[in-house]
């Protein structure tokens, strides 16, 4: 993981469906499991790495684990990518309460990004219901500079709007300082400026 850092990569991703059946990311020696997701974890803290995390089945399915991810290793920031995948419906809908109860933690960051994955079967481009029911809680809770823009490309491509009507989106939702946080503030607090290498 050093060398990767010192090669320039800028963060980790997770993704929960590559554990072995049964095996939580934050399983540790003591629990039985192999402890490697909560190792690599833990030392992203403290290489001043984030770790993002891939719930592609929902969120749902992986709340405990990330809760004890977080309070095992607050120093490593946390990032959930697409909101988290709270689609707009009943599912979707209480899954989007556990996210926004993550905003206690103060190494969690999201993902504003895949917005079409968000929509449910009552939304789409421009996405004035996931701005209304998804994006603005969001906003509220998180604060700005918790939240950072994505577009989940290249699979933006093939939605009406595609990329950027997707940023445009984004952007038009937001103004001043706001916006310029989600917009890539946010981003270069989690990953670093463009072109610089990131210190432990």
């Amino acid at each position: 993981l050093e060398e990767l850092v010192l090669a320039g990569f800028v963060g980790v991703r997770f993704n929960p469906y590559l554990w072995p059946d049964g095996q939580p990311m934050s399983g540790t020696c003591e629990d039985g499991a192999d402890g490697s997701g909560m190792a690599v974890y833990r030392r992203c803290g403290e290489l001043n790495i984030p770790v993002g995390v891939m719930c592609f089945k929902g969120l749902g399915l992986h709340y405990e684990d990330i809760l004890n991810l977080i309070s095992k290793s607050p120093k490593t920031t946390l990032i959930l990518d697409h909101m988290g995948f709270c689609a707009l419906n009943e599912k979707g809908d209480q899954a989007f309460q556990q996210l926004l109860s993550l905003a206690d933690y103060p190494n969690v960051m999201i993902k504003v990004s895949a917005l079409f994955r968000n929509t449910g079967d009552v939304d789409q481009f421009p996405y004035d219901k996931v701005r209304k029911l998804r994006f603005e809680p969001l906003l509220e809770r998180f604060g700005a500079k918790r939240l950072m823009m994505g577009t989940d490309f290249p699979y933006v491509l093939e939605t009406e709007g595609e990329y950027e009507g997707a940023v445009n989106a984004v952007k038009s939702w937001l103004e001043g300082e706001e916006r310029d946080a989600v917009m890539g503030g946010t981003a270069e607090l989690a990953f670093g400026k463009w072109g610089q290498t990131r210190e432990g």
